[in-house]
């Protein structure tokens, strides 16, 4: 049967400052190096291996998954990055503090941006530096496909087609994949694996270097799925 892990990247630089990372290229802190180290040995004790990888094109995830493969001896598996698993895009928000800005627009405005399912942010201008138009990481992509910010319907409708093109093949031909993203890009994920609702995606919250199994059929219906490190854990909606 397919087996489908789900990795958040450990916690970033941004992470620990409580600032809205977004697009913005920050690597992971020592705290969330040793929790991706972490995420690798229990996959190891357990008795994972993986035939194919997949990352965003972000450092923090793409770190997160070479300490994984490390962890395991397995980094000569296959690794493929993609820009349709990046963070959703904060927009105007990137780079601010999480706090500050919720005192600026309040609480329940910053929690819709954050857990909401349709809520975008304020958008960055096109000629922003912050804008991944800016960036010669996707100057290969029509300009058009680069967002100034989104909601998680957005980074859903973004992130669907990677999955349909790219991994949902690789899992129909049985083998084993891993998946290093972001809270956002993985909640779209799981929100279709699980036929999460619109209602209820907000309350699901992801953590950091925790790995998500997936035991899924041939048809990649989910039979089963867990968090390694039982210890952080967090509910999953249904």
């Amino acid at each position: 049967m397919p087996t489908l892990v789900l990795i958040r990247h450990g916690q970033s630089a941004w992470n620990l400052e409580n600032r809205f990372t977004g697009w913005t290229d920050v690597d992971l802190s020592r705290q969330g190096r040793a929790e991706a180290a972490k995420a690798g040995r229990l996959l190891r004790e357990e008795g994972h291996a993986f035939d194919l990888a997949f990352a965003s094109v972000l450092k923090r995830a793409i770190r997160t998954l070479w300490i994984v493969l490390e962890e395991l001896d397995q980094m000569w598996v296959p690794q493929q990055v993609s820009w349709r698993l990046n963070e959703r895009h904060y927009g105007a928000l990137q780079g601010l503090d999480k706090a500050e800005t919720a005192v600026r627009h309040s609480e329940e405005q910053v929690r819709l941006w954050r857990r909401g399912f349709d809520q975008p942010p304020p958008p960055l201008a096109l000629d922003d530096p912050r804008h991944p138009r800016q960036d010669p990481r996707y100057a290969h992509l029509e300009p058009a496909l680069l967002p100034g910010g989104e909601s998680l319907k957005h980074t859903l409708a973004r992130v669907m087609p990677h999955w349909h093109q790219e991994i949902a093949p690789s899992l129909r031909l049985g083998r084993r994949v891993v998946v290093a993203a972001h809270g956002n890009s993985l909640r779209a994920l799981c929100k279709h694996l699980l036929d999460i609702s619109d209602q209820d995606i907000p309350g699901l919250e992801i953590p950091t270097g925790n790995p998500l199994v997936f035991d899924l059929d041939h048809n990649l219906g989910v039979r089963l799925c867990r968090y390694l490190d039982e210890d952080r854990a967090q509910p999953l909606p249904g």
